[in-house]
């Protein structure tokens, strides 16, 4: 389906799909660099339609590309459903890029055009703490194509450490590994750093037949982040293949995934408290106690009460329940 745009401000002009009317229900969407899903959910939390669509992080893709990707992917979800988007009652919007309030209030008023009555835009590791700890005190570490852990204390006060992108940060995350093994490479290559089994993965990741055309390669214009972060996943195969420079590099994400945890205890004062701490992404999917092994070391030296847990549910879905409960907390207050 495709979309308009006024003449004079450029802002989507969203047609609403032709589906039967049902009861209300509510919208979730998480929106990253790769991808973008929506969860539709009535109102007893029962899943009634999921859709994907592209990316969209309006830092990468840009504010009215975001919109469409968003629009494709609830559109799908409504299909699915049987519903319209104007039987959507709520919509929480969780997104990857807009931790800057300008960017996200632009956001907002452009998805007012999808037709829903009540939409809210937050950041992707919003969705992800309450897929973590459903709105009670505690933390989430995400390590995907980038990092960034968020917390919330009993008192409501919010705090982040990381999230800084991949040129100022994101230690620990995919990309982030990555460039620590291309980095390992080019020490080998040049006799500075012991031997990796990560020169020959390189070669066949990046196509180049020796070492010393990575540099070439990895900067080529066609590179981006993302796809810099699938190789990533080599170096996660390398240490699980007992490669010593691989497995270092993983512990030193762990480590700089733990640095950022303890940041946020310290900033919410939760040393001495009891509280979940998720964690999500494909960093720690994949790599499964290597990285994560190293973050629980780093939270017991400053919160021994703390625990690891895996998400209660996935992104989309946990922004749908938020969704929920601020109708319910609505309704309580009328």
């Amino acid at each position: 389906m495709s979309f308009m745009l006024n003449a004079k401000r450029k802002t989507p002009v969203f047609p609403s799909p032709r589906y039967s009317t049902s009861p209300g229900a509510v919208l979730g969407v998480d929106g990253g660099g790769t991808k973008t899903d929506a969860v539709i959910l009535d109102l007893d939390l029962n899943i009634l339609g999921e859709g994907v669509a592209g990316p969209s992080n309006p830092l990468r893709v840009g504010v009215v590309s975001a919109a469409t990707a968003i629009r494709e992917a609830v559109d799908k979800a409504c299909d699915v459903a049987g519903l319209r988007r104007t039987d959507l009652v709520a919509a929480e919007v969780g997104l990857a890029g807009v931790r800057r309030h300008e960017l996200r209030a632009r956001m907002h008023d452009t998805l007012k055009g999808l037709g829903i009555v009540d939409v809210v835009v937050v950041g992707d590791a919003d969705i992800a703490l309450y897929a973590a700890t459903q709105g009670a005190p505690g933390l989430v570490v995400i390590a995907g194509t980038g990092s960034i852990c968020c917390g919330i204390n009993a008192r409501g006060k919010r705090a982040c450490a990381g999230g800084w992108g991949p040129l100022a940060g994101d230690e620990g995350g995919g990309a982030w590994i990555a460039r620590r093994g291309l980095r390992a490479i080019a020490y080998a290559s040049d006799g500075r750093g012991p031997a990796t089994s990560l020169s020959a993965a390189a070669g066949k990741y990046f196509r180049v037949s020796n070492p010393s055309d990575l540099s070439t390669a990895v900067y080529a214009p066609s590179i981006t982040n993302e796809y810099l972060a699938g190789f990533g996943k080599f170096v996660i195969q390398a240490a699980k293949a007992k490669d010593r420079v691989a497995r270092e590099i993983l512990v030193e994400a762990g480590k700089e995934l733990g640095a950022a945890a303890s940041a946020v205890i310290r900033n919410l004062k939760l040393e001495r408290e009891t509280f979940p701490v998720g964690y999500v992404g494909g960093v720690f999917a994949s790599s499964e106690e290597l990285v994560l092994s190293h973050l629980r070391e780093a939270l017991l030296d400053i919160a021994p009460r703390a625990f690891l847990t895996p998400p209660k549910f996935p992104p989309a879905v946990a922004a749908a329940r938020m969704a929920h409960e601020r109708l319910n907390d609505i309704a309580l207050a009328v």
